[in-house]
């Protein structure tokens, strides 16, 4: 059964994502949208998977025939342009086809409202049920109104020059760096790398043509995954690596030492940064995985936290309601207020060069004084394939034995916001949940030292294991 996950549909190409169930979802989602009302703009774009143009193709002629007007990017485009050019052009929606860090053989289709943010979760759920009636009636009337137009747009001039409204190009205009990117064959080449230039950045691109396969691999910038930008940096010299995923919402970083900087370590030296050089005062969201560390530092700055589940979207509710400064999750993905509801791996990117080009200082040596104003703690998580059996083999037992100590260490409270969190002493915890976007449950870890972190996480995964 076709169902909404973390981040939209994913499913396996040629298994069930095929033109058959991209017709489904997309008349799911012309449902959803005419129930509303009829006509209006709706943007297409997609990453550079296998196949992309062919399903983008299909799914623009079918919102056309529902009545839609449909603008289609011109190439494989970041699903943060797509979400830009949504509240640009004023449009009821969108659909990405992408499954983001997914592996090659995925395909997706991501829903993003009028206002360029995820759909939530009361939106999709009513798709789905628009799609459990096409299923169940073969015979279901398409609604039959007059053609829209179709046409194709390139969006990144447009997003080029939102984005030059968020950083500040003055801090890189005088202390220009030397970046080396690994744009891991997704949307994100010719964007980052052209804007850095731009403003005087001297950039070495790797990876930076299309390949739906992504070299073999996931097209996530993980440590695992960013060997050889660690080391290119450290080999040739270079200030900074930078790199972003398939559809260029998530970012990896790399210091000149060619050391791979955690997502949670980026976000919490951002919360640093943004509260010092903008001034900002507002809130910081993180979700419920995301390190306590952002937590510390609002704390040294007198800046509330809101909590959320996993999954971008909640996050994109707060920034749209003013409430927070920064959003973001130990997945790799932030955004911050007066931008999109929706994670932007090259604005973060972008950001980190910025913070480096005005402090002049590496990412190494701010973590470090950060560290010794606020604190550090060490975060990790680890993923363990499940069957479905096993998936709910665990949720079952989540529910009805939990643990009461992971490592030696006991559980002081559960909270169930998403998955289940085990608040333990000394200040750790360790999350368990199921994987929105792939057959995995995810441990996460949190305590003062990284052997504390690796029992708890042993210890985790011995029991999603039992």
């Amino acid at each position: 059964m076709i169902a909404f996950g973390t981040s939209g549909w994913r499913a396996i190409l040629a298994d069930d994502f095929t033109f058959a169930n991209v017709r489904l979802v997309t008349n799911a989602i012309a449902d959803e949208l005419q129930s509303t009302g009829s006509g209006g703009l709706v943007l297409v774009g997609y990453d550079p998977r296998f196949m992309a143009e062919k399903f983008v193709s299909l799914c623009a002629e079918e919102l056309a025939l529902r009545g839609f007007d449909v603008l289609m990017t011109a190439r494989d485009t970041p699903t943060p342009t797509l979400s830009v050019a949504i509240r640009d052009r004023g449009a009821r929606g969108g659909i990405n086809f992408t499954a983001s860090h997914n592996p090659p053989e995925y395909g997706g289709m991501k829903f993003s409202t009028a206002n360029g943010a995820p759909a939530l979760p009361e939106v999709t759920q009513r798709v789905e049920t628009f799609i459990r009636r096409r299923v169940a009636d073969s015979t279901l009337a398409i609604p039959v109104m007059p053609r829209g137009n179709i046409e194709t747009v390139d969006l990144r001039e447009m997003y080029l020059a939102v984005l030059a409204e968020k950083v500040d190009g003055d801090a890189l205009h005088h202390r220009p760096l030397r970046i080396a990117y690994d744009a891991l064959w997704g949307t994100g080449r010719g964007y980052l790398d052209t804007f850095l230039q731009a403003l005087g950045c001297e950039v070495t691109a790797l990876h930076n043509w299309r390949d739906p396969y992504f070299g073999g691999r996931s097209p996530e910038p993980s440590e695992a995954n960013l060997a050889e930008l660690k080391e290119v940096v450290l080999r040739d010299g270079y200030d900074l690596g930078l790199a972003t995923d398939g559809d260029g919402d998530r970012f990896g970083i790399v210091d000149r030492d060619g050391s791979f900087i955690p997502p949670n370590a980026i976000l919490a030296l951002l919360v640093d940064y943004l509260h010092e050089s903008r001034g900002w005062r507002e809130g910081v969201g993180r979700s419920v995985a995301t390190s306590h560390w952002l937590d510390r530092v609002a704390a040294l700055h007198g800046i509330p936290v809101y909590e959320t589940p996993v999954g971008f979207k909640y996050l994109g509710e707060l920034i749209l309601e003013e409430k927070i400064f920064l959003g973001g999750e130990e997945s790799a993905g932030l955004s911050i207020k007066g931008h999109i509801p929706e994670k932007d791996g090259l604005l973060a990117c972008a950001l980190v060069a910025e913070m480096v080009a005005r402090r002049g200082q590496s990412v190494g040596e701010m973590l470090a004084a950060l560290s010794r104003a606020a604190g550090q703690v060490v975060n990790r998580r680890v993923g363990v394939r499940l069957s479905p059996e096993g998936q709910a083999k665990l949720r079952q037992t989540l529910e009805e034995t939990p643990p009461e100590a992971f490592g030696g260490k006991h559980v002081k409270r559960i909270d169930r916001t998403d998955g289940v969190k085990f608040f333990l002493e000394d200040e750790a915890w360790v999350l368990i949940r199921l994987s929105g976007t792939e057959p995995l449950a995810r441990c996460y870890a949190e305590a003062r030292t990284e052997a504390e972190v690796e029992v708890l996480l042993e210890s985790g995964t011995s029991f999603i294991h039992q």
